[in-house]
Formats: structure tokens, C-alpha cells, sequence
């Protein structure tokens, strides 16, 4: 007689769309955290800044803002300073929008990968929720120069209890592109052309939401369209902590978590249901 195996993982299909396999994902938190040391190092591998990258690109985006929302169409930013005001929208949304397009190439970049071994897929939008995050902390961190300078110069940029807000609304950014991002990464495995339309799609998005002008200069019979926008309350939000100026109410917020709680919940479903099947289609 041979003696009985004990099996220390057990891979069974899913049943439902709701068996999400939560503790599998824990148990494969090693995976997760060399997933995002390969973004890291393989983003700006071969390149001559590296990872300096993080600082000039939102830098030169909001040099940009300045000179053409700024300086020649002189839209007003609240009486903050134009690079100040500009950067702080720019780094919440470059947030958002990193973790957006990362997620919704989940399928496609890695069909692969997924064709050849198990682990939880949802392991590897969370690993680009996190490496994602690493960027924001570094860009955050330039943003927090430019306001120490400003303040140094005089600038009234206020104090606040609201300052410990700052981490719900990067949170809130997070989810929200882990939630539209899974959305449309399972559609893409069946119609590709939303891959081509996403860069056009989230410039359009971000044009709709304030980062190059208040939300305060939206005539108020539009606002309300603009307010619908869930990452609209994230970025006045945002600044209104950071910078003390913004136009929010607090049904503002509580609309963006709650559209963040559906997306996320449907994009977590229609994952679940497509990862079962999407080999056949990618």
C-alpha cells in the first residue's frame, strides 16, 4: 500500500462568479511582490534617467498647463499658483489614469503567462495597483517640494485637519482605475478596438475633469454634469485638502465612493467570469 499524499493546494473550477478565491490571493502575496518589482525595474530598463522619469514627466505636463492654460488662456486657478494648482491635478489623475491603462492590458499582455501556469489573476492588477503607487509617493513627494517652496514664499496654502483625507482620495483614485481598468480588460478580449480608443477616451475624461481649470469657473446650470464625473470630487478633493481651495460638497464624496464600490464589485464579477474562458478568445 502507498501512503496517502497530503496535497497543500487544491485547484478546482469556479462555480460561481462570486468565488474570488481571496485567501488564494494572500497566499500568493510573493508573486505579487516580485510582479511589482519587475514593473519597476522593467519600466525604465535601458534608459538613460530611469526612474527620474516620475519627476520629469508630470513636470513638464504641468509646465506645459502653465504656459497654455496659464499664461496665454489665463484661466483662474482658485489664487493659487499656476504650477502649484496644476501639478496637484496632474499627479492624482496620473494615478488614475496609470492604474486605468495598466489594468485593462491584464489579459492581453499576459495570456501568456496565464496560459502556462495557475495563480489567482487577480494577482496582477493588484501588483500594478501597488507599483503604480510607488510612482504617485515619488511624484507626491515633488508636489510636496512646490508647496513647501510657495509656502515659504508667502503662498496662504492652510493647515488642516483635511490633510488626513489626502490617502481616501488616492485610494479612491486607485480603485476606481482597479475598477474601470478590470471592465474593460475583459472586454478587450473579445472587442480589441477599446484597446485603440482608451488614450482618446482618457484624454477626452481628462479635459472633463478639472485638472487645468477650477470647478469653481464651470458655470453652475453645467456643473452638475461635470460633478458627475466620479473622478471630479477625487481631484477638488485633493486639492482642497492639499491647497485649502476647491469647490466640494460632501455628497461629493460620498457619490465617488460609492460609483468606486460598483465599478469595482462589476469589474471584479466580469473578471471572474472571463478569466475562465478568455484563453479561447485572446
Amino acid at each position: 500500500m502507498t501512503e496517502q499524499q497530503e496535497w497543500t493546494t487544491i485547484i478546482r473550477p469556479k462555480r460561481h462568479l462570486l468565488d474570488l478565491d481571496l485567501r488564494g490571493i494572500l497566499h500568493y502575496k510573493d508573486l505579487i511582490y516580485l510582479l511589482i518589482r519587475r514593473d519597476f525595474v522593467a519600466r525604465y530598463k535601458q534608459t538613460v534617467l530611469g526612474p527620474l522619469w516620475y519627476i520629469i514627466q508630470p513636470l513638464l505636463t504641468t509646465i506645459m498647463f502653465t504656459i497654455v492654460f496659464g499664461r496665454i488662456a489665463k484661466i483662474p486657478t482658485d489664487g493659487m499658483p499656476h504650477m502649484l494648482f496644476y501639478l496637484s491635478g496632474t499627479v492624482i489623475w496620473g494615478y488614475f489614469n496609470k492604474c486605468l491603462v495598466s489594468t485593462s492590458n491584464t489579459f492581453t499582455s499576459n495570456a501568456g503567462l496565464f496560459g502556462k501556469v495557475y495563480f489567482p489573476r487577480l494577482v496582477i492588477p493588484i501588483s500594478v495597483i501597488i507599483s503604480n503607487l510607488f510612482q504617485f509617493i515619488i511624484q507626491f513627494l515633488l508636489l510636496l517640494g512646490f508647496w513647501i517652496y510657495f509656502w515659504s514664499k508667502g503662498v496662504s496654502l492652510p493647515i488642516s485637519w483635511s490633510l488626513l483625507l489626502l490617502p481616501v482620495y488616492v485610494a479612491v483614485a486607485g480603485l476606481m482605475g482597479l475598477g474601470f481598468g478590470l471592465v474593460i480588460s475583459s472586454m478587450t478580449t473579445k472587442y480589441r478596438d477599446l484597446a485603440f480608443l482608451l488614450n482618446f477616451g482618457m484624454q477626452l475624461w481628462m479635459y472633463g475633469t478639472p485638472i487645468v481649470y477650477p470647478l469653481s469657473q464651470v458655470p453652475q446650470k453645467w456643473r452638475i454634469w461635470v460633478v458627475l464625473n466620479p473622478m471630479t470630487p477625487v481631484v477638488e478633493g485633493f486639492r482642497k485638502a492639499l491647497l485649502g481651495v476647491g469647490t466640494l460638497q460632501s455628497w461629493y464624496i460620498l457619490y465617488a465612493i460609492a460609483v468606486v464600490l460598483f465599478i469595482l464589485f462589476l469589474g471584479i464579477i466580469v473578471f471572474n467570469k472571463v478569466e475562465q474562458s478568455f484563453m479561447d478568445t485572446v
